[in-house]
């Protein structure tokens, strides 16, 4: 099987080897987070509200959508419905909130009405920064003059014998055929320092439609939701160029690190917010053994059954 890359993946080597080790390889769980299931939340309304007739894609018609997505969620996952109210910081919009709370009991993740039962204070501000997302992103965008072309949409090209795939956002494509890509963030816009890693995950996507379709996305567009921020970027084929570049060397330094079982971790601030750090060699810990085919693992995530977690929703 052709080995596989894909941007999250791409970018956890990027930011600690040994991280990519923990969740290619070794494949450790991870506990899912309030803030990237609210961001899934948020990512399936802005998704459905292009399901309505133009003129009904109103900020409240697309806040009405989140209790039925949520419980759709929590119909394919069931463990997200403890992450409701679950300890967090909620400094996201709160602008909104989610009437619909109160929907038919028994339903999976709806809260039972009938018996008297409400949403907690941290529940209901859980929902409310969820609705707030939603009514953020129609001040940045108007939904009644938009028609995607494509919502959740899997991409997938091979460039030199490697597999590059992933899911965007949204693929608006104009009357004259320029593409636009965009996708959408609840976390808040990166600083100027940090706008490069950010665009990383767009010309990625840029780099796989320009090969599947032969046609030059003329804008990446990230929609920040949590501060209200958009940042554009307009490609060229240079940039896309590099981007390949890129990725084939990152591609060769994980082969190497396969090769001699050397997945070194890399200190950062972002080992605050790593699961793994108690048993990060960098902090004092110890890594399991690798398993006997590590090597066919790190190379070809698909072969292991291997999924990107959700949590690109809440970056």
């Amino acid at each position: 099987m052709t080995p596989a890359l894909s941007p999250s993946r791409a970018s956890d080597f990027m930011q600690c080897p040994l991280l990519y080790r923990f969740r290619v390889i070794d494949r450790l769980p991870e506990p899912p987070s309030a803030a990237a299931a609210r961001g899934t939340l948020v990512h399936a309304a802005l998704e459905r509200v292009f399901d309505l007739p133009a003129a009904e894609r109103t900020p409240e018609a697309a806040v009405a959508l989140l209790p039925t997505e949520w419980a759709r969620l929590v119909e394919l996952e069931p463990e997200l419905a403890g992450l409701v109210g679950a300890s967090e910081d909620l400094p996201g919009p709160t602008n909104g909130t989610v009437t619909a709370l109160t929907a038919t009991p028994g339903q999976p993740g709806e809260l039972d009405a009938a018996a008297g039962d409400g949403p907690t204070d941290r529940e209901q501000a859980w929902f409310d920064a969820a609705a707030g997302f939603v009514r953020t992103w129609f001040t940045l965008e108007d939904p009644t003059r938009l028609e995607p072309a494509e919502r959740e949409l899997y991409v997938e090209a091979e460039v030199d014998g490697l597999v590059l795939r992933g899911y965007v956002d949204r693929l608006d494509i104009a009357p004259d055929g320029r593409l636009r890509v965009v996708d959408y963030k609840t976390g808040r816009s990166p600083s100027e320092l940090w706008e490069g890693k950010a665009l990383f995950q767009m010309k990625f996507y840029a780099l796989v439609l320009w090969r599947t379709r032969g046609v030059l996305p003329t804008l990446l567009q990230l929609v920040y939701l949590r501060d209200g921020q958009i940042l554009r970027y307009a490609p060229d084929e240079q940039d896309l160029l590099a981007t390949e570049r890129k990725v084939r060397a990152l591609w060769e330094a994980i082969e190497r690190a396969a090769e001699t079982g050397d997945w070194r971790a890399s200190r950062s601030r972002l080992c605050d917010w790593c699961h793994h750090k108690p048993i990060c060699p960098a902090w004092g810990g110890t890594p399991p053994p690798l398993p006997e085919d590590a090597a066919v693992r790190a190379l070809d995530p698909r072969a292991t059954g291997q999924t990107d977690p959700a949590a690109d929703a809440a970056d």
